[in-house]
């Protein structure tokens, strides 16, 4: 499985093998954007972060890719990869969000800044948009 950056580039999720790596779906104009200051926080050499923005829940992120990476670079100093923008849910849903929604049996994604833990030792698990990412990466 593989996404593409906001420059581009194909990005493999292998790449990431041994390490967790949490994918999020993000959105500038939510009331849960300050995340993407704990998201760069936890960011380090065994855990990857990825966001994946989404115009589905309240058109929270209007933007063209290159206005949400100047956004995420200016305001929050992110260094982590951000997809293309994406959608989660319906017949377009991105084939990582499918993958992850079809192992943990979600349903449909509620809200902006949910999150999936992919775990170095292959499981993957699920958390609602407030629950802090410090609480799931100790």
């Amino acid at each position: 499985m593989s996404f593409i950056d906001n420059s581009g580039n194909e990005i493999k999720l292998d790449s990431f093998k041994g390490k967790n790596v949490i994918i999020v779906n993000t959105a500038s104009q939510c009331g849960y954007t300050k995340q993407y200051a704990d998201l760069q926080r936890i960011q380090s050499d065994s855990v990857i972060v990825i966001a994946f923005p989404c115009n589905q829940f309240g058109n929270q992120e209007p933007g063209t890719n290159q206005e949400i990476k100047n956004f995420c670079t200016s305001v929050y100093g992110i260094t982590f990869p951000i997809s293309q923008k994406v959608e989660v849910n319906g017949p377009n849903t991105h084939p990582i969000y499918k993958h992850c929604k079809d192992i943990t049996g979600r349903g449909d994604i509620g809200w902006n800044f949910e999150k999936f833990l992919l775990s170095s030792d292959g499981s993957i698990t699920h958390y609602p948009s407030n629950h802090s990412v410090f609480d799931i990466i100790r």
